[in-house]
């Protein structure tokens, strides 16, 4: 099968398997363990924790493993339940990780609003700082889309919310390896990451946080991770990500360029037979290699089956259920309407693709849409 689904998944770095591997066969030993083993086992961790932390401009303390970017996120939510200021920020178009995260610890005193967003699918500062009140202790703005790839500016964002006091999380799983991350130059206080993004295994993430006593633990044990995260640490996975972040940013500039070609060429192509297709999202402001298109008059999970009996693997704009379509949220929170909305496709081309894949979607596209 031809694979177009990067932004749900990516495969892992044959690299990254290699040392997994490795690490699974050889190094046993637990980390919190005293012994030769367990200081083998302790410097392989330490040695990831180095490699993503530089993928990010971090330094090695200010990183802690997670299971994902879902587990980071909700640690930064949690933790307001310790901090004295109750009111988050969000926006409309987060990922779940975060607008369930909000709505499950309300019950626990932490209120939130969700901005909304124009029709390229970004905030707006003015909304943001509207939404501000004097108890307001966080907010909580996704780098990059998921779903239309739209970036949002979440520089002038943290300098907005710094200016009162108000820290900064983002969502930034979509991002490493398609855009630079810089948390100093973002100035975010939080950032979520997720390995399987990247080339690397799935089940393992990390937190960024600027400082220690912003965060609380929300796996209780151990006391590992500096006592932020219990329990003991998947090492080879754990190695698997720090190699993937590192090979992510050592390739960053060579695989955006390659992205933006696939991107260029599809968009360009599909146009010429396909004149109805709409893009969604921000144009120029936004992810490489991420498209979301909308076919109207053509049910999306029908694209789906027909693009998947042809062997190409792409993903819907919408949340299929048992012979039901149901409008995507974020295209919805961008003022799509219901028919274009379940009529979109997501197409998210990564390292696994070549040129020659694309012009083989693009004629299996056209097969199907012009029949």
């Amino acid at each position: 099968m031809i694979y177009f689904d990067h932004s749900a998944t990516t495969p892992v770095h044959p690299d990254v398997l290699d040392l997994m591997n490795s690490i699974q066969k050889g190094v046993y030993g637990n980390p919190s363990s005293i012994h030769k083993l367990g200081r083998k086992a302790k410097s392989v961790v330490e040695n990831a924790r180095k490699q993503v932390a530089k993928s990010i401009g971090a330094a090695p303390n200010q990183i802690i493993f997670t299971s994902g970017g879902t587990e980071a996120n909700n640690q930064v939510f949690w933790s307001r339940i310790n901090q004295d200021k109750k009111h988050v920020i969000s926006d409309t178009i987060e990922h779940p990780a975060v607008l369930k995260a909000l709505s499950q610890i309300a019950i626990f005193g932490i209120d939130h609003d969700l901005v909304t967003v124009n029709e390229k699918g970004c905030v707006s500062i003015t909304d943001l700082e509207s939404a501000i009140t004097e108890n307001t202790g966080l907010i909580s703005i996704m780098l990059a889309n998921n779903e239309v790839g739209t970036m949002q500016p979440l520089k002038e964002i943290t300098e907005l919310a710094h200016e009162k006091n108000i820290l900064v999380h983002t969502d930034a799983v979509q991002c490493l390896g398609k855009m630079p991350i810089d948390v100093n130059n973002l100035g975010v206080d939080f950032l979520s990451l997720s390995a399987h993004k990247f080339y690397g295994p799935k089940g393992i993430g990390i937190l960024y946080f600027k400082n220690k006593e912003s965060l609380s633990a929300l796996m209780i044990g151990g006391g590992q991770e500096s006592g932020l995260r219990a329990g003991t640490e998947n090492i080879g996975s754990i190695a698997g990500m720090g190699l993937a972040a590192e090979l992510a940013t050592d390739e960053l500039g060579n695989h955006i360029t390659e992205l933006k070609s696939f991107e260029s060429s599809f968009k360009s192509e599909l146009l010429s037979f396909s004149p109805n297709a709409i893009f969604n999202g921000d144009p120029e402001n936004k992810l490489p290699g991420l498209v979301s298109v909308s076919f109207p008059g053509y049910r999306s999970d029908i694209l789906l089956a027909k693009l998947d009996r042809a062997g190409m693997a792409v993903s819907s704009g919408s949340a299929c259920g048992a012979g039901e379509v149901k409008p995507s949220g974020v295209l919805s929170a961008m003022g799509v309407d219901d028919k274009t909305n379940i009529s979109t496709l997501r197409f998210s081309f990564g390292a696994s693709n070549t040129s020659e894949q694309v012009d083989l979607l693009l004629s299996e596209l056209k097969t199907i849409l012009t029949d």
